[in-house]
């Protein structure tokens, strides 16, 4: 498949080439964190999307001493490889993924196909815990303006009519829902989506074995159906930011567009803003 940028996406079978390469660290993130107690790629270790990567108090990621300690912890060097895998086709993977770019980790990749395909490969799974010798892991300082939406400006990329994804279900895009569908209907306070947003939900981007859709069949809905363009600042949202990630490493890994940026902040910000204007 002809992706802009292929060596952030491996195989399953790339990961079972490496999986005793000391210089390769596997990291499962899901939705489910129980997940990876039921079995894991072997030698992968987990980081949890809430506990590991966000701060406890502020709703914001961890600093970077926080994060130096974290991937020590994990066995995380700097020169070491990182593949990302977990459930729902990669979705926390990628918002993993997209936490560690915040830091300039560059050399990290997604395992395209996620936990799906692994386990629907009859691939070996294992239930013990890894041993891990900490490395020594020296962290940038967090670069959000690169990657990273914050409200204000959200609102003036309205303003200037730039494009904005909204990767949420058509439901929430229309505001009947708040949530996902099957999720309790919380969070905000009003429904719709933010205006000149168009909707294409995150989901469309993967074929139903998990792994992404062809470079070919990304630009017919991103360019063909949402009328982006590489050319252009593109923002990216959903409720809290991490569907949205998956849009992004699409968008930026898959497409190479050069300006892309996730609005983390995304429907449980924007939905409880005073004042902000909202379509429906």
């Amino acid at each position: 498949m002809s992706y802009a940028k292929p060596e952030y996406l491996v195989s399953t079978d790339w990961v079972v080439e490496h999986l005793n390469d000391p210089k390769v660290r596997i990291v499962e993130s899901d939705e489910d964190v129980l997940l990876y107690q039921q079995g894991h790629v072997p030698g992968a270790v987990m980081i949890d999307w809430q506990l590991d990567l966000n701060d406890k108090v502020r709703r914001d990621y961890l600093q970077k001493a926080e994060f130096e300690a974290l991937l020590s912890a994990k066995g995380i060097g700097n020169d070491t490889t990182v593949v990302f895998y977990g459930d729902k086709n990669n979705w926390w993977a990628c918002y993993a993924f997209w936490v560690f770019q915040l830091f300039g980790h560059e050399n990290a990749r997604i395992m395209n196909g996620g936990r799906k395909k692994w386990i629907d490969e009859g691939r070996p799974v294992s239930k013990e815990q890894p041993a891990v010798t900490p490395a020594k892991y020296v962290a940038k300082q967090r670069a959000d303006y690169r990657i990273r939406a914050f409200r204000d400006q959200v609102l003036n990329h309205v303003q200037m009519q730039s494009p904005l994804i909204d990767v949420r279900s058509p439901k929430e895009f229309t505001g009947e829902l708040l949530h996902m569908e099957a999720y309790p209907q919380e969070g905000a306070l009003r429904g719709g989506h933010i205006p000149g947003a168009r909707n294409v939900p995150w989901a469309r981007a993967v074929n139903e074995d998990g792994t992404f859709k062809s470079a070919d069949e990304l630009r017919a809905i991103y360019e063909g159906e949402a009328g982006l363009s590489p050319d252009k600042s593109v923002v990216a949202y959903c409720r809290i930011g991490e569907r949205s990630s998956h849009t992004w490493f699409v968008l930026s890994y898959l497409l190479g567009y050069p300006n892309v940026r996730n609005y983390d902040g995304s429907w449980t910000e924007w939905g409880n803003l005073v004042g902000v204007p909202i379509e429906k």
